[in-house]
């Protein structure tokens, strides 16, 4: 059995190799004559599956690593019976995390007090659904917006345009009722104030760039914060250099959630196989690099949790890597945004991380369990 992957999917090798004759290629370069005698294929969300990739291929199953699916033809593989899996949910607590990290940043650049905002949340899927529930149990009031999905406890769009921070996770759609590309126009940004925050981990094309371009030339201190962009990799560098915070579409990178991705596709192949399931991300996994923290009973329980969320991972790491990529010309650019991507560092999730705490209340001992850290009390 020939197995074709993109070469970004971690830890391909360990979980496949004894299925099949892996072979990986970048996933933007994929191509029909590499599919010509491969059995299954493996992607993440840069390659394009369709009709014009598998017309010519034996290809009987088909995995996406990555929660979204809207790079794949469904009705295509359906008209012709190849099986397909995606890993729903697999990264979202990385996205919730990233979120998490934007805020945690704002409270300190922005003087934002988490505990007075109102954030509106636009798509509640596994990411959006994930990161209400979060921000409820941290006591951050929120509005929910989604209009496919059950209505109870939902919020108006016109509500969520008056939230001081919108969160935007909804799926690339151009057909419907309610499509989702440039949801966010030159209408719709204008009755956002210079006070208000908007923040878009979905995707890119949700936001017309070049309207949001215009708003933030007008009104620089409109923040912004992206973490996908339309035409990837190829992103407007004026663009990139306006926002407050921008990342190249890593916000579900952590090593836990692609690797996730990577065995949630190993199980569904498997299953199509009918064979037995051998391998378990947990075996793979390398240590943390930060595995304990612990506060005393001296602690503040605001000072204490952003320091905690900032150790595991602060988002500006991320916006300076991107900032010194722009001044390259295009191909480079271009280049140089994948790069960021294949090369992304092992961020690991707060779960991974034992947090002790001394003599501390039931706030702070809450507080610690609600963001998922691993709590101990001493």
């Amino acid at each position: 059995m020939k197995i074709v992957a993109d070469e970004n999917i971690p830890l391909i090798h360990k979980f496949f190799d004894d299925i099949g004759l892996v072979e990986t290629y970048p996933g933007r370069e994929l191509n029909s004559q590499q599919l010509t005698d491969a059995d299954v294929l493996l992607v993440r969300s840069v390659t394009q599956v369709d009709e014009a990739l598998l017309k010519n291929s034996n290809v009987k199953f088909v995995g996406t690593c990555t929660i979204g699916y809207d790079h794949i033809d469904i009705e295509y593989l359906k008209s012709k019976d190849i099986a397909f899996s995606s890993a729903p949910g697999c990264n979202a607590n990385s996205v919730v995390e990233y979120v998490l990290s934007c805020f945690s940043v704002l409270s300190e650049t922005k003087n934002i007090k988490l505990n007075g905002i109102t954030v509106g949340v636009v798509g509640c899927g596994n990411v959006g659904g994930r990161l209400t529930a979060k921000l409820k149990k941290l006591g951050i009031r929120t509005h929910r917006y989604d209009p496919l999905i059950d209505q109870k406890g939902m919020s108006t769009f016109e509500d969520i345009l008056n939230c001081d921070i919108i969160s935007l996770h909804t799926p690339l759609t151009t057909e419907g009722e309610y499509p989702t590309k440039h949801l966010f126009n030159d209408s719709i940004l204008s009755k956002l104030s210079d006070k208000q925050i908007l923040i878009n981990t979905g995707r890119g094309a949700v936001i017309d760039g070049a309207a949001l371009k215009e708003k933030l030339k007008n009104e620089p201190n409109f923040t912004v914060i992206l973490d996908v962009w339309e035409n990837e990799p190829g992103i407007d560098p004026e663009l990139a250099r306006l926002v407050t915070i921008g990342t190249p579409h890593i916000a579900g990178y952590s090593l836990d959630g692609k690797v996730a991705g990577t065995e949630m596709i190993y199980k569904a192949l498997c299953r199509n196989l009918d064979l037995p399931v051998r391998q378990k991300a947990a075996q793979f996994m390398p240590e943390p690099p930060v595995s304990k923290l612990t506060f005393s009973s001296q602690a503040n329980v605001s000072d204490s949790m952003h320091t905690a969320i900032r150790l595991c991972y602060d988002v500006r790491y991320d916006h300076y890597q991107l900032l010194s990529t722009l001044n390259a010309n295009e191909t480079q650019r271009c280049l140089a945004f994948d790069q960021l991507r294949k090369g992304y560092r092992a961020r690991r999730e707060f779960n991974t991380v034992k947090v002790s705490l001394k003599n501390a209340d039931s706030i702070m001992h809450s507080t610690f369990r609600d963001l998922g850290f691993n709590v101990k009390t001493l």
